[in-house]
């Protein structure tokens, strides 16, 4: 029950994140660059504007800490978040690219591939231990994933370059459990503000002036960006990173029902298969935890 709220934590953001086509698919006349130009922007100014008025003793903390580490460390540690910005950037255009000019299906089946590879690079490089079972639902996952390319080789590969995206930025986040979530998170839409500021002026286009534009952006900034970026890096300091990418997989299974119900794009028996066969695996990875379903 002490994990639960972890759990909790990684269910909700997920779940929101399941319904991100709602809000992102009416601007899908907007250029995908400009989306994530105004979305980090928007982000960066409101997680600045709330650190600097509420998190300032926690900012003090944290830098002392920084400090008190070794050089060495302090590489470490700097290089890493440096690389999670850039990890961050490059997953949201991906995404929003893939939303809107190839399939909502498509980034679904992203986020069914990033938990596969989130659990296979945090077994080998965060040497997170999987029983029989646990394996058992990432070789299922991995044949729902399989079913589903043979549908689209094209979807697979932008679904893949999604997943990968996301899968590293978790796995990086791994090692940040000792520093404050708000001001890590912060710092990543900060930096990940400037890597995209060089490039706003040439590759912009027009100011809109259509208020419906602000309107989505800041929706998708606090309810699709902010919030469930926090709640994702909370279950980590709490989970696993293998079990918070498996619980990933709520998310594409929601934006695969919106795919079919809301936006109708055509749904095969193949399809349907390939979605039962990887919800079977998001049961089986966490029964032990969420159901205390005793296995070696």
């Amino acid at each position: 029950m002490n994990k639960l709220k972890y759990y909790l934590a990684a269910l909700f953001a997920f779940t929101l994140w399941g319904t991100f086509s709602l809000v992102l698919k009416p601007l899908h006349a907007y250029p995908s660059l400009d989306i994530l130009f105004y979305r980090v922007f928007s982000c960066a100014l409101i997680m600045t504007v709330i650190s600097l008025l509420f998190k300032r003793a926690k900012l003090r903390s944290m830098i002392s800490y920084f400090k008190s580490l070794k050089r060495k460390d302090q590489w470490h540690i700097a290089g890493l978040n440096i690389g999670s910005s850039v990890l961050l950037t490059a997953n949201w255009f991906s995404f929003i690219y893939v939303m809107n000019h190839v399939s909502v299906r498509a980034t679904s089946v992203a986020y069914l591939v990033c938990p596969i590879i989130t659990t296979v690079l945090a077994y080998f490089i965060l040497k997170d231990r999987l029983n029989k079972f646990q394996w058992l639902s990432v070789f299922l996952s991995l044949a729902g994933c399989l079913l589903l390319s043979y549908t689209s080789m094209i979807d697979m590969f932008y679904s893949s370059l999604i997943g990968l995206t996301y899968a590293c930025y978790l796995i990086s986040q791994h090692i940040n459990k000792n520093l404050d979530k708000f001001l890590i998170l912060n710092f990543h839409i900060l930096l990940s503000a400037v890597i995209l500021l060089p490039f706003f002026p040439t590759f912009s286009g027009s100011i809109p002036t259509d208020f419906k534009f602000y309107f989505y952006i800041e929706i998708i900034a606090l309810f699709y960006t902010i919030i469930p970026l926090f709640l994702n890096l909370y279950a980590l300091s709490g989970i696993s990173s293998s079990k918070v990418g498996m619980m990933l997989n709520i998310n594409p299974i929601i934006a695969f029902i919106l795919a079919g119900v809301v936006y109708l794009e055509p749904l095969g028996t193949l399809q349907i298969c390939a979605y039962v066969l990887i919800f079977i695996a998001v049961l089986v990875f966490n029964g032990c935890h969420l159901f205390k379903v005793k296995n070696n």
